[in-house]
């Protein structure tokens, strides 16, 4: 027995990708397979946790079968990333695996099922893992009315990105606004030395990986700063490095993006080496939050 239905991916976000690039980072986008369609998110460049808060609608997925079954037991889902090179064809960065919500015709776009919540799968590159997938899935089942009978789409809307649909109100997560800021207190001395010479102006770039633009983004957000001319090693007395402005972040702290500091070598003409780099990959414990100045007014009254 035949039955049609919507396939919605909700793809939020990535982290912690493989860095296919030689400046240390990546251009990723996803390709979603789903029996015999697929298609691509938009390509971010410059990260390794593109937040592409993209939703992807595959129409008229004809699937045969027992209505229980398909509810039961659907069909699997696919997901590759791959890294965009300006010439020749993108590179595999990993794959992971997903089966979708499914509701049918009869049944109520409801809770506790819908919307469905976003979550984590591993993505692998071989047997090694090579990152996370933060997305969600659903497969609605098109009864008779037609595609007017489908929940609708629930914002929001952004011009700017024209016809790309963003992750829906409801399955998207709330966001709060922080301010970054990284300070450097040191350069080892083993971060001193590039190839067969020696580095003459080291700096560092640092980034909140998040939505894609400029290298180093969270929410859009990028920053960087390189220390002028240090000839040899020495300690830097609380060397404000980047300041990332104000951020947007999830409010729920498990679903922060994390904190990509690489350390790279400058060289003339613009041109730099990427020395090393180092992955914060939670800031849970860097979190400050300030008092209650109504709480604090209180207890002073008191």
């Amino acid at each position: 027995e035949k039955q049609v239905f919507q396939l919605r991916a909700h793809m939020y976000q990535a982290r912690s990708l493989f860095a296919a690039d030689s400046s240390g980072l990546s251009d990723p986008f996803a390709r979603v397979f789903f029996i015999s369609q697929s298609q691509c998110t938009e390509v971010l460049n410059e990260t390794l946790c593109p937040t592409w808060d993209q939703l992807l609608v595959f129409d008229n997925v004809e699937l045969y079968g027992e209505a229980h079954e398909m509810r039961d037991d659907p069909p699997i889902i696919v997901i590759e990333i791959y890294d965009q090179d300006t010439v020749g064809k993108a590179d595999f960065m990993g794959r992971t695996f997903a089966k979708p919500v499914v509701k049918m015709s009869d049944e109520q776009y409801c809770p506790p099922r819908f919307p469905p919540q976003l979550e984590y799968y591993q993505i692998y590159r071989g047997n090694a893992t090579a990152g996370d997938l933060l997305a969600a899935f659903e497969l609605l089942q098109i009864g008779p009315g037609g595609k007017s009978d489908l929940p609708p789409i629930d914002g929001p809307t952004d011009m700017d990105r024209g016809p790309i649909l963003p992750v829906p109100l409801g399955i998207r997560p709330v966001l709060s606004r922080y301010r970054v800021e990284v300070t450097a207190l040191e350069h080892p001395v083993s971060m001193w030395r590039v190839s067969w010479g020696r580095t003459v102006s080291p700096g560092v770039l640092d980034g909140q990986e998040g939505a894609g633009s400029q290298g180093c983004v969270c929410g859009g957000r990028s920053g960087n700063q390189v220390a002028a001319s240090l000839k040899k090693p020495r300690e830097l007395d609380h060397f404000v490095l980047s300041k990332l402005g104000r951020t947007d972040l999830p409010e729920n702290e498990l679903l922060h993006p994390p904190l990509n500091i690489r350390v790279v070598d400058c060289r003339a003409f613009g041109r730099y080496t990427l020395v090393g780099s180092h992955t914060v990959s939670s800031l849970r414990k860097f979190i400050y939050r300030p008092p209650d100045k109504k709480a604090q007014h209180w207890n002073m009254a008191g």
